[in-house]
């Protein structure tokens, strides 16, 4: 039977929120089970696991050095502490099964895991793994990925798990109602949103202050997360006496509401970011972050070549591109049904089960290899 489960992903959201719903799924199927989340005490999950009620067990951050120096020379001494703790933590909770999302927490979940001969389980939810999910793969038969193609051998494509509340999430025409006066919106106008991570993002700052006024001429009103840092001067820039709402937030403390609320979203591409919305059927402008390998756009690629979204590069992002793409979708209720419906066909809403279901697997494999270990005569 499967008792205790440790799940490693700490210090983003895209690691944390995965094993926040994998870790619910758990504990949907068994409450009894012990469930442990593995983070740093100075990562998202500090805020985040608590509030979703999971026990949260923490280890030294090891971020690895892009350079050589002095930090270099210090990772295998961080590292030996990091395996330590997270070994004492598998140990202290009797763990059946590791599972990692990736990030700084999960190499030494996995090391810890291997030396103690505990099944691991690993979820890659981007297309090109990082350092720590190639590490972890290599250590077990057990790999889920969220997209086609992901370069780690044997994998399942599960897609990424997600939370209830976005899985069952209401979009029905009295529901959107409901979630636009909360926003003090009009309940019948077309609705843009508009957000860039929890920190906003310029690009779509700026482009969204210039377009208000032609987009509220066209009868579009917008719901707009400026981020905390950017949204005094956002305010400032947007033009006064629109014809229609724009309602300017800082942030949005709600996800889904808003994603009831809206029909199409002006958004980046993080992985996070587009299964949500796949989930929900909501399509999307998608303006990948223009940094790293390219994986924001290789994350918004599935949906945008199934018709449920559109892909423009930051650097590519205007008035005019706005103006020539986004609002003629806005402005009809024909496309962005279309749009929609291509949008949902590209989730995965049993990406979580079928986690549950690799965990189980990895748990029962466990169980075999104890029973089949030959008995030692006493000497």
């Amino acid at each position: 039977m499967l008792r205790s489960v440790v799940l490693a992903g700490g210090g983003t959201a895209g690691h944390v929120e995965p094993a926040l719903a994998v870790a619910d799924a758990l504990r949907d199927v068994d409450p009894r089970l012990r469930l442990t989340l593995l983070g740093t005490a100075v990562g998202v999950e500090a805020r985040l696991v608590p509030a979703r009620g999971h026990e949260l067990a923490t280890v030294p951050k090891v971020p690895m050095p892009r350079r050589p120096g002095p930090d270099l020379l210090r990772l295998p001494g961080r590292l030996r502490a990091a395996i330590r703790q997270a070994g004492s933590v598998l140990d202290e909770t009797r763990a059946d099964v590791v599972v990692g999302f990736g990030g700084y927490v999960s190499v030494p979940a996995y090391l810890a895991a291997r030396r103690r001969g505990i099944p691991i389980v690993v979820h890659e939810a981007n297309p090109l793994p990082g350092l720590a999910n190639r590490l972890g793969a290599r250590f077990t038969p057990y790999v889920a990925t969220s997209y086609p193609g992901t370069p780690l051998r044997g994998a399942t494509l599960t897609g990424i798990p997600l939370r209830a509340e976005i899985l069952t999430l209401d979009r029905s025409p009295a529901a959107v109602r409901a979630a636009r006066g909360r926003y003090h919106l009009d309940p019948h106008r077309p609705t843009l949103l508009v957000f860039g991570g929890s920190q906003g993002a310029r690009s779509l700052n700026q482009v969204m202050t210039a377009v208000a006024r032609p987009l509220a001429t066209a009868g579009v009103q917008v719901l707009h997360a400026a981020g905390p840092k950017n949204y005094d001067e956002v305010a400032a820039a947007l033009p006064r006496g629109l014809p229609a709402p724009y309602e300017l937030r800082p942030y949005l403390d709600h996800i889904p509401s808003a994603y009831a609320a809206a029909d199409l979203t002006l958004c980046r591409s993080g992985a996070m970011t587009c299964a949500e919305l796949a989930a929900v059927g909501l399509p999307a402008a998608y303006v990948p972050l223009p940094i790293g390998n390219g994986e924001q756009r290789r994350n918004a690629l599935p949906t945008v070549e199934a018709g449920g979204g559109l892909l423009v590069e930051d650097s590519a992002l205007s008035p005019d591109w706005l103006l020539e793409n986004v609002l003629p979708v806005l402005t009809s209720a024909e496309r962005l049904a279309k749009m929609s419906a291509a949008c949902a066909g590209t989730g995965h809403p049993r990406a979580a089960a079928a986690i549950v279901e690799l965990i189980h697997t990895a748990a029962a494999t466990r169980r075999r290899t104890r029973r089949s270990r030959p008995r030692h005569a006493a000497s």
